[in-house]
């Protein structure tokens, strides 16, 4: 039998404790947020149906997005036990200069659209956590505007080449000139994907006010006094910005861009350059034999064509095969930190983010952003404890195991010689 005994008022006092109360409802909303899904969560019901929907969606069906995210979901860790990691080492080096994690922000369209502060508090976010911003050609954002509002931390720029060459040649120049020190040459994006959200949303840029909108908006209201209060939007190229996002694209992008234009790009920029958007190993080795520094394994984040290769799929074989020759860097699907752990563990030297990005800053603006890096980077430190090693360099592809989910199906030589004669 337990003894029982009446409660001793001064035991209970001993077990009452009360928190400081947030008044901030944007700090005490972020600060419940514990997971990127988590600010997801807060971005979607502060945020527009049709500015969500375009940060949330992908192309078509969206299955390229789907099998991004379930690739990092199938993977197994394999942590080396009786093995402390007291203090761990999550910086490196990438391309030519340090990040203070094996992250950084990717980048996105149209970016004020989500939450008017913008590129310039990605910016400042990564800046203040030591790890690398990259400006899109379609930001929201002067390349200028972001190198004052990370003016020692590392900016790149991804550029598309437009059928106006000048005007890519022009961005070129700008970057250089601002101190961007790496090139993110786009190649998938001939034409824009079909994204069906946005062409379902009625989705343009600007944003038009219709009775939709209006409807959508009524329990959003502080997104449209931002929207209405603050500059007008201001793209890093595009002068003309009405229209569907498909519009634009098409408008803007060239779909005849081939090797030589890439050289051009090459002789004009002093830095280094990454190729973005890399989905077979083919590509890889052809685009290292022509000099680029990177290759940066990626299907667009599943918003251009669906059903394309997985980028964490395609990684291993890729770093085995031209790893040693150039810098492998992944993105699409990674929603934490674990995820980046588990690329770098299979060679990777680097990821990038971007719809958690998104989620952060519509969540809350630069603090939204501050908080989504906090939450990968205590995934990444959490993670790489429990596995045992102190730095990334200790990561080895013997620390994860890829659970096959989807198991190609190679035709036969055979089959393929018959279908070739009839």
């Amino acid at each position: 039998m337990v003894k029982r005994q009446l409660p001793n008022p001064s035991e209970i006092f001993e077990l009452l404790h009360f928190k400081t109360p947030e008044l901030n409802p944007r700090r005490r909303r972020l600060d419940a947020a514990l997971t990127t899904w988590d600010l997801r969560k807060i971005a979607k019901r502060r945020t527009p149906a049709a500015a969500f929907d375009y940060t949330d969606g992908a192309a078509e069906g969206e299955i390229s997005l789907r099998r991004a995210r379930q690739a990092f979901r199938d993977i197994e860790f394999h942590p080396d036990i009786l093995h402390p990691a007291i203090d761990v080492d999550t910086s490196c080096e990438i391309l030519g200069g340090r990040s203070a994690m094996p992250f950084g922000i990717a980048p996105t369209g149209f970016t004020r659209l989500m939450q008017t502060e913008g590129e310039v508090a990605g910016a400042g976010a990564a800046g203040a956590a030591g790890i690398p911003f990259t400006l899109s050609t379609l930001g929201t954002a002067s390349i200028e505007d972001v190198k004052a509002a990370n003016p020692h931390g590392r900016n790149w720029f991804q550029l598309y080449v437009m059928r106006r060459r000048e005007i890519s040649y022009g961005l070129v120049e700008r970057a250089a000139a601002a101190g961007f020190d790496t090139l993110m040459f786009t190649v998938d994006t001939p034409v824009a994907g079909a994204r069906l959200r946005d062409k379902r949303n009625g989705f343009s840029i600007p944003p038009q006010i219709t009775a939709g909108t209006v409807l959508n908006a009524i329990p959003r209201p502080w997104w449209w006094f931002d929207f209405l209060t603050t500059p007008k939007l201001e793209f890093a190229s595009l002068k003309s910005t009405g229209g569907t996002v498909g519009e634009l694209l098409d408008n803007a992008m060239d779909p005849t861009i081939s090797d030589e234009d890439l050289k051009v790009i090459r002789s004009m920029w002093p830095g280094k350059i990454v190729i973005k958007g890399v989905q077979t190993l083919e590509d890889s080795k052809r685009l290292i034999d022509l000099g680029v520094d990177g290759v940066l394994l990626s299907n667009h984040g599943g918003r251009q064509l669906d059903r394309a290769p997985v980028p964490f799929r395609l990684l291993p074989e890729v770093v085995r095969e031209v790893g040693k020759d150039a810098t492998i860097m992944v993105d699409t699907g990674i929603m934490n930190g674990a995820d980046v752990v588990a690329a770098v563990a299979l060679g990777a030297k680097f990821g990038l983010v971007g719809r958690a990005y998104l989620y952060g800053l519509m969540a809350g603006g630069r603090e939204g952003v501050d908080r989504m890096i906090e939450i990968l980077s205590d995934e990444v430190v959490r993670t790489m404890k429990l596995l045992g090693v102190s730095s990334l360099a200790e990561l080895e592809p013997r620390h994860v195991t890829q659970l096959t989910r989807l198991t190609p199906v190679r035709p036969s030589v055979k089959a393929t010689s018959d279908a070739l004669a009839r």
